[in-house]
Parts: structure tokens; sequence; C-alpha cells
């Protein structure tokens, strides 16, 4: 029990306020009866010094680059873990037993399967249509086809976290396509969680695709190291909306929607297109690396540095192995050659520059991402769905946590206004 106090003086009055330790010895100042002892409220745009929970889910010191999901490092798991392994360990909080995965693993490969009707709604969307939009919409109407069950119920709410692991790989595979105006691949049990993605991705009626395990084991590496990252946007939006106690399914559509934006998701994407228009400029790294550290900034290198991390993304190091791999491995040829020799000449000009290195920009883990999906043929409007898919069980998890938070509060953040105080109303024809 930690008896610190903090003292605030407002107005010549003294207020304490406690101190919060957590179990990797972070610190915070308890602001949760400031409002009601003081009337006056904290202001944190952008919430980036606001604790909005207590979490027992993941671990992050962006000072040193530590990532731990439940304790266990990232690079433990990412060298001896395997993603559906991890995924139970973010929900259940414990390493599954032999028994507890092969069933956990059954239960998931069994539901992949969409209602028909469910299925027709493909049939709405235009052909163009971004899969992110699809994978919000279908996962949102996932809810009407289980609206007669109590989702507030413990093992209803279970059931409903195993359906949405189960199908997502199977909408994915449907968005994609459907884009292509090609036949929906139906999942497959027997395959691995990761080899049924690509199998409903790149199977077509007449032809199977059997990925090769180099990019099926680096799939399972990505979805791991994207599974969980403490309260993003996407995380806290998730938590939000599940505090307003809509059921599951609602707040993985929304939390869909935040991951959209290429400020969150999207980063791995924009690698690509960073790629692509150096290509087009003539590939010359080098004529980039120097627009990139002009004063005016107009150019950005995105995929290096992080906002939490301020030395090293700990999840770029198991990543990077990965990349090289595949790349060993993979033969691509033709454009998607040069855009990745460009990635390996610019990673190595970056490392190497001192402008880079006095600011810790450092490839992070959309770097490597987006350089791998490319190379697995995955098209860049599925990158972000990707990213879905690895952040799922990180969102069901904090979602479940909420749940079993006593008297968890409905998330209501305030305000300061800063709109005239008494505005007069005119008549249409005075205005």
């Amino acid at each position: 029990m930690n008896n610190d106090k903090a003292q605030l003086t407002i107005e010549g009055k003294v207020y304490e306020l406690p101190v919060v330790v957590g179990s990797a010895g972070e610190k915070a100042v308890d602001i949760s009866k400031f409002r009601a002892d003081t009337g006056y409220i904290t202001l944190d745009s952008g919430f980036g010094n606001t604790g909005s929970c207590t979490s027992s889910i993941c671990f992050i010191d962006g000072e040193k680059g530590i990532l731990r999901y439940r304790g266990i490092p990232i690079e433990v798991l990412a060298e001896k873990s395997n993603f559906l392994e991890t995924v139970y360990l973010l929900m259940y909080g414990q390493l599954p037993k032999v028994a507890e995965l092969k069933d956990f693993e059954g239960r998931i490969s069994r539901d992949g399967i969409l209602d028909e009707d469910l299925k027709r709604f493909f049939d709405g969307f235009p052909r163009h249509a971004h899969p992110m939009a699809i994978l919000s919409s279908v996962v949102g109407a996932l809810s009407t086809f289980y609206q007669d069950e109590d989702c507030e119920d413990p093992k209803i709410n279970e059931l409903h976290c195993i359906r949405l692991l189960a199908k997502l790989p199977t909408i994915i595979g449907f968005s994609y396509k459907k884009s292509l105006g090609e036949p929906f691949i139906y999942p497959d049990q027997n395959r691995s969680y990761c080899e049924n993605l690509l199998h409903m991705m790149f199977s077509r009626p007449h032809a199977e695709y059997h990925a090769p395990s180099v990019i099926s084991e680096a799939l399972d590496l990505l979805l791991i190291l994207h599974a969980e990252h403490e309260q993003n946007c996407s995380t806290s939006t998730v938590r939000m909306v599940r505090s307003s106690k809509a059921n599951i399914f609602a707040a993985i559509s929304a939390g869909i929607g935040a991951l959209w934006g290429k400020r969150h998701g999207g980063a791995n994407e924009e690698v690509l297109r960073m790629l692509m228009s150096i290509k087009e400029d003539g590939g010359d790294v080098a004529k980039f690396i120097e627009l990139a550290k002009a004063k005016d900034n107009k150019v950005k290198l995105m995929g290096f540095g992080h906002r939490v991390y301020k030395n090293f993304d700990p999840r770029a190091k198991a990543i990077k192995a990965a990349c090289d791999r595949i790349l060993a491995k993979v033969s691509l040829g033709g454009e998607s050659q040069q855009l990745l020799d460009i990635a390996k000449e610019l990673e190595e000009r970056a490392l190497a520059d001192s402008y880079f290195q006095d600011r810790n920009l450092y490839p992070n883990v959309d770097f490597y991402s987006g350089i791998i999906y490319y190379a697995m043929r995955i098209p860049l409007n599925i990158f972000t769905p990707m990213f879905v898919l690895g952040r799922l069980p990180g969102w069901l998890a904090h979602a479940n946590e909420y749940d079993s938070e006593p008297g968890g509060r409905i998330s209501r953040p305030r305000q300061i206004y800063t709109g005239p105080e008494e505005a007069k109303y005119l008549a249409i024809e005075d205005r």
C-alpha cells in the first residue's frame, strides 16, 4: 500500500492527492476526486499524460524499449510462442497448458464460417470499397445474429470473443476477394490460423494456395507483435465504447474505425507509399534522406521513430530478422524487387546517419511489417486489416478487463469550453 501524497496549491489552498504505484514502478497522481474536491479539472490534450485505467495486460517502458504482455517480454514471445498461444495469454492472463491450447485452437478453427445471410452483405458494397470500411460494417452487423444472447453474461461474452477471433480472418479474406471480383473461398479448419487466412485470400476454386512456411511463420510473428500495445487510440476507443455496456461487436467495430487512420494502423501502408514515391523520383535514396533532414521537413521519413519508444522499438528487432529471412527466400523481381531494394538502402543509410542517430529515429515495427506484407504480395489496402487481426486479442482483453472492474464507470472526459459565454438568438429574417 502506497502512502505517498502529491500536493497541489490552488488559490492559496493546498490539496493532497494520492500517489498510485504500479507493479513495474510506474507512478501516477490519482485525480479521480479532484473536480469534486477543488472545482477544477485537469487539461491534457490527446491524453498524453493521463492514465484512464489500471491494467494488468501490457507494460511499456518507452525510455528503455520494453514491451511485455502479461509480464512476458515481447522478444521471448516472438521467439518461443505462436499467435493463438499469445491470444490465450492476453485473454485469460496466463499461458495455456497443452490441452487448453488445443481446445482453444479447436474452438476457433470450427467457428470461422459466416452465416449465409451475413455473407450476402458483401454484395451491397461497391467493388472498390475499402476493406477497412467493410470490416467495421460487417463486424458491427455480426451483433444482429446474436442479439438475443445476453452480452453481459461472461460465458456468452467469451463465446462472442471466440467468434470474432474465428470469423475476422474470413471477413478479411472475403473483403479481399470482393475487391478482386473473385469467388469467396471458405475457411478450412484443417489449416493453421495464418495458413487459413492466406488460403482464403489467395486460393481460387481451380487452384489452391499453399503458403510457404516462411510466409505463414512470418505472418504469425507479425500478429504476435501487433497483438497488444497498451492504451493506444484504438484500444482506448474499445474500452470507452465498452464502458457504455455496448456489445463486444460494437466495441470492436469502433476500434477498427479508430485503427483505420494513417496516424495509427495505416502507418505501414504509408511506408510503402513513401518507397513508391522514392522509386517514382528515380530511386535516389540519398536525395530523399537529405530532403527528410531539411529544416522545412516537407518530406517525412515514414516507419522511423515512435511516439512511445524514445530509444528503439523492441518489436522491430524481432521483425527485422523475419524480414531478412523472407527477402532471402522470396524472389519477387521487377518493380516489387526495386521497392524492396530501396527499402534496404533507406534502412542502411538512415541507421548510419548521425542526424537520425542523434534523434533516436530507428526503424519501427511499421517499417518492417510494410515490407513483409509487400513481399507476401498482400496489397496495400489489406495492410491495415492485417493489423486489425493482430490487435483484436488486445482489444478483447481490454474490453473484458473493463467488465471485471468493480463499479466500472462509463467514460466521460471533460473539456474546457472556449466558445461565447452567452449568445443571442436572432430570428432568421434578422440574420
